[in-house]
């Protein structure tokens, strides 16, 4: 464990010893952070470390773990009340007079929900951060209104975490797990979180796993059966509860939390593109999520909310905080497509930075973002074409706000008119705008993503232009071919880094492209005429940015491929598949221009 400035202490309860761990200032308000299965303190010393700059940090290795004394006899040495008794002694050790912020992650997560609903815990909490940990008693009333009021839908859920929990009943089971932990699975254990969970090899897990993971099978015995059984009916939060739900969690599916609010009277969701072990592969996001919550607890805000958003701003997002506390570029920020999905992502909790050439636009985009909720937003001026100033760009960005989750590049030009009349220099710009532009951004930030090891996604604005060719539009649909193609290449590619890659091919969208759009060939009263009867075709089609924004969002959510928007785009998608000899027939057609 790297951290600097570290104090260990010993803590003697209920026949057990347990080994403390401290940074920070103590005088300063404390956070106590509790691990899960198979794990031992040190899971969290990256995110330790990060808190421990503004906060005094305690983690502690539970009973029979880590460097802690294990119960003696194992059976009944683990049950969630005995759990309770040694953070209480843990809490009185360390804050005997200020009530602690408490973190939990798997089975720290299913302890820490007692700490936080029974009656002999309340005022030594001040606030609670969950991750991939239910409530049993929760769980256990989840299970029983499925069974009594049966649908397909919950069925299915039912089935759903019962495959997931394939590993509880193998927990069940006599002395098989402390063989197998003990033996080759102990052994390769370090091999299959790098494998399957992209954890860093940077000595963790700790040498004890073996043993730890033998002793903590009895956190399952001692408490699954009982509770899930028999759950208890008064299992309220007593204390602002924030959610952080990792989205590719192999072991406990989202529908879990369906009915959390009838449970947690305070509570603040939040989702994390990632998988199960988040305090290795994401103790940066970790670190900031639960700092910011603490913090808001602190300056008195009922739920931990630090940011309030303007009633009226801007509609809801189908995604909620999906996005709370990431850092999400857009480019072609100050108008239409890019404008409407970074305002979608500040609704959801991103912290967003606005690019584009207009200065003022992408200020203007800025300021509406923080309005409606964003924890952070800044406009960017750059011209996403030139390699250097895009470059520039990331080092600024990762300098001041960190390394970008969310990449979006949207900026683009439109071009109109026969190949033959098409300049080189027409070519040359609507190939740096929308072709360079994406290479650019996925080449500058993707990097940075790759580097940091913790995953990310890349959405790369085509068009439905790419699935169409047209006499009119050579250049244009060349470049979103090749958009949709080089997000093919790179989906492919950075898959093995957990950066997910999706091209959205919008179609006729009511945007200011049209205004802007170059038509080779023609002299500028024409081309102004051509513009406005572009831009009154696009305006009686009514398929408005916003949409276009929130088919975004579901494509990062959901880690989707190729995302066809209008339905004239699934249209022309599913003509390039079915009849491409129909596709060059509406090739050749003339617009009604």
């Amino acid at each position: 464990m790297d951290l600097r400035g570290v104090r260990e202490r010993w803590v003697r309860t209920g026949g057990v010893e347990l080994c403390v761990a401290e940074s920070g200032d103590p005088s300063r308000p404390t956070i106590v952070l509790v691990h899960g299965y198979p794990d031992s303190k040190e899971v969290w010393s990256q995110v330790a470390e990060r808190l421990a700059e503004q906060w005094h940090v305690v983690f502690y290795d539970v009973r029979g773990h880590g460097r802690s004394t294990a119960p003696r006899p194992l059976r009944g040495g683990f049950t969630l009340e005995k759990l309770t008794d040694d953070f209480l002694a843990v809490v009185d050790a360390v804050s005997p007079d200020r009530p602690v912020h408490v973190v939990g992650h798997d089975w720290g997560s299913v302890q820490s929900w007692e700490f936080a609903t029974v009656e002999r815990t309340k005022g030594r909490i001040a606030s609670f951060t969950s991750m991939s940990g239910p409530s049993l008693d929760h769980f256990g009333h989840w299970i029983k209104q499925r069974m009594a009021h049966p649908s397909p839908r919950r069925v299915g859920q039912l089935l759903g975490q019962g495959a997931k929990s394939w590993y509880v009943y193998a927990l069940h089971t006599p002395a098989l797990p402390e063989m197998a932990w003990r033996g080759v699975l102990g052994r390769q254990w370090p091999r299959i979180l790098r494998r399957m969970e992209k954890v860093p090899a940077d000595g963790y897990p700790t040498a004890s796993l073996p043993r730890d993971a033998a002793h903590g099978a009895w956190l399952y015995r001692d408490n699954i059966r009982s509770r899930l059984r028999r759950p208890r009916p008064d299992a309220y939060a007593h204390v602002p509860v924030q959610l952080i739900t990792p989205t590719g969690d192999a072991f406990l599916s989202p529908s879990l939390h369906d009915e959390l609010d009838s449970w947690v009277p305070r509570l603040r969701r939040r989702a994390l593109p990632a998988k199960h072990w988040v305090p290795r592969t994401r103790p940066d996001q970790l670190s900031a999520w639960i700092s910011e919550f603490a913090d808001g607890v602190e300056s008195g805000a009922p739920d931990g909310t630090v940011t309030a958003s303007v009633s009226g701003a801007a509609a809801p997002s189908a995604h909620g905080e999906r996005f709370g506390g990431q850092l999400v570029l857009v480019t072609g920020a100050a108008s239409g497509i890019g404008r409407a999905t970074a305002l979608a992502f500040a609704v959801s909790g991103a912290r967003v930075v606005a690019v584009d050439l207009d200065a003022e636009g992408a200020a203007r985009t800025a300021e509406e973002a923080r309005l409606i909720g964003a924890p952070g937003a800044w406009g960017e001026v750059v011209d996403v074409g030139d390699e250097l100033a895009m470059e520039k760009l990331a080092e600024k960005v990762a300098s001041e706000h960190g390394v970008v989750d969310v990449l979006v590049n949207n900026a683009g030009i439109g071009l109109s008119g026969s190949f033959l009349d098409t300049t080189s220099e027409d070519w040359r710009r609507v190939l740096d705008a929308n072709l360079w532009g994406v290479i650019h951004g996925c080449r500058i930030f993707g990097g940075q993503m790759a580097e940091r090891g913790q995953g990310g996604h890349i959405v790369n604005v085509a068009s439905a232009a790419a699935h169409q060719p047209s006499r009119v539009l050579s250049a244009y649909s060349t470049s979103k071919a090749a958009v949709l193609m080089l997000s093919e290449c790179l989906r492919a590619e950075l898959a093995e880094r957990s950066i997910g890659v999706s091209a959205l091919c919008p179609g006729f969208i009511d945007t200011g492209i049209t205004g802007t759009a170059h038509f080779a060939g023609v002299d500028e009263p024409e081309e102004e005429r051509l513009r406005k009867r572009t831009a009154r075709l696009y305006s009686l089609r009514n398929y408005p940015a916003e949409k276009v924004a929130q088919a975004i969002l579901d494509a990062v959510v959901h880690n989707r491929a190729v995302v066809p928007v209008t339905p004239e785009a699934h249209g022309l998608r599913w003509l390039s598949r079915v009849s491409p000899s129909a596709r060059r027939g509406v090739a050749r057609l003339r617009p009604p221009l």
